[in-house]
């Protein structure tokens, strides 16, 4: 693309007012050409970040990108005419040098929005840039390469110069922000309308993703620099060695918390029991999954927990809840009549479930009384246990009260229930 920088002195001496009128004039109208395409394709985008086409026109990289294509093959128009395209040969250069600067000013942003550094990057990036196109417009670059290259050290056996750094870090670079920007359209499109558990796993899996991307970007950037990379192993080998004895705890969290995410055992919103602790799932990191209780308390559970204990999942596959209730009555009550009795006592709340209905079962004797197990079933979990089952010992206080039934004391006496006195 860029061969030899062009030769000015040449250039004014040997090129026509017209042929310079018309190459300008070719230049020009292939730059508006594109921005009229980008133009329209923005008017039908929906508003919103774009790398491609940024906030405005000119701002996103498939102007100059696009200007740029168009412009070589308008050079190549005029190799083909036996024209010397001079004009092109300026242009070129200054449609890249925009068109890297548009890519990592984009890239940057969309990779981290909130960064204060971006700015300082993007200056730096465009002052480089510029600089390089006026020094080989000038022909003062192709020297200073020239000059770079004679700096040489060895570097172990191999001999580097400074110009073989300076290319590699701008080759390093470069491959860092297409590995940045493709991370960061993938994420995008990831997470774009995902709620949820999916909205979990996604998050998970762009995480995953774009760690991997830098990681191979890493890699290229440190071969294109000329760094050996088999050199790296030993020291690879060494650090997972202390990593797998020194972080295995964390390491092991991170892996069950990609687990989790993957099987969807559990979802963000399931209703759990682990351990003595009852809460719905609030949040799933790669470490730990938050759970709220009910009353507003707030548990961290590690993910390691959640895959080697047992972890009760109250909504997954049914929401309907039992609960019991248990009471004592005297001997010699009729318990056939009395169990019917709170049967529709509690059948009349209004979260108790009619299907299944509740049941009241003879569980057992005790010292003091026969021992009454009152069964019976609740969708809402989400609303707490304790409410209800207040409600049903109300009722099935009503029904002893009622029928003036012995109710059994803990120290083996019994109360008998009396009607209050009538009102005078």
């Amino acid at each position: 693309m860029l061969t030899s920088p062009p030769d000015l002195i040449d250039f004014f001496a040997n090129t026509t007012r017209t042929d310079l009128a018309l190459q300008l004039g070719l230049v020009a109208a292939l730059v508006a050409t594109a921005w009229l395409v980008v133009w329209r394709l923005a008017r039908r985008q929906p508003p919103g970040r774009s790398i491609w086409l940024g906030e405005k026109v000119v701002d996103g990289v498939l102007f100059p990108t696009l200007a740029l294509l168009l412009v070589l093959a308008g050079r190549q128009g005029l190799v083909a005419a036996g024209l010397t395209p001079l004009v092109f040969k300026l242009a070129i250069p200054v449609l890249l040098s925009l068109a890297l600067i548009r890519l990592s000013a984009q890239v940057l942003d969309a990779a981290f929005p909130d960064s204060p550094k971006v700015v300082l990057v993007e200056r730096t990036v465009s002052w480089l840039a510029w600089g390089a196109v006026v020094m080989w417009i000038t022909g003062v670059l192709p020297l200073v390469l020239d000059e770079l290259d004679q700096i040489q050290w060895r570097l172990g056996s191999r001999p580097v110069s400074l110009r073989t750094l300076l290319e590699g870090g701008l080759s390093a670079g470069f491959v860092l922000v297409i590995a940045l920007w493709v991370s960061a359209a993938l994420e995008t499109r990831l997470l774009g309308g995902a709620t949820g558990a999916q909205l979990s796993l996604r998050k998970a899996a762009a995480n995953a993703l774009r760690a991997l991307l830098l990681f191979v970007g890493l890699l290229l950037a440190l071969s294109a620099v000329g760094i050996d990379l088999t050199a790296l192993s030993v020291l690879g080998g060494a650090l997972g060695v202390g990593i797998g004895f020194g972080l295995q705890k964390l390491a092991a969290n991170y892996i069950s918390g990609f687990v989790i995410l993957a099987e969807r055992s559990l979802r963000i919103g399931d209703l759990v029991r682990v351990g003595d602790f009852e809460g719905r799932i609030t949040d799933i990191s790669t470490r730990y999954t938050l759970i709220r209780a009910f009353n507003g308390r707030e548990a961290i559970v590690p993910n390691e927990t959640l895959i080697t204990s047992t972890v009760q999942n109250l909504s997954l596959a049914d929401r309907r809840l039992l609960l019991t209730s248990t009471l004592c009555v005297a001997y010699g009550t009729d318990v056939a009549a009395l169990r019917e009795a709170l049967r529709t006592a509690i059948g009349q709340i209004e979260r108790v479930l009619a299907e299944p209905a509740p049941q009241v079962m003879h569980s057992a004797f005790v010292a003091n009384g026969l021992e009454l197990t009152a069964q019976f079933w609740i969708d809402d979990p989400e609303r707490g246990s304790a409410a209800v089952v207040s409600e049903v010992n109300r009722a099935m206080l009503g029904v002893l009260e009622a029928r003036q039934i012995e109710l059994g004391l803990g120290s083996g006496a019994t109360r008998r229930f009396t009607p209050p006195p009538p009102v005078a």
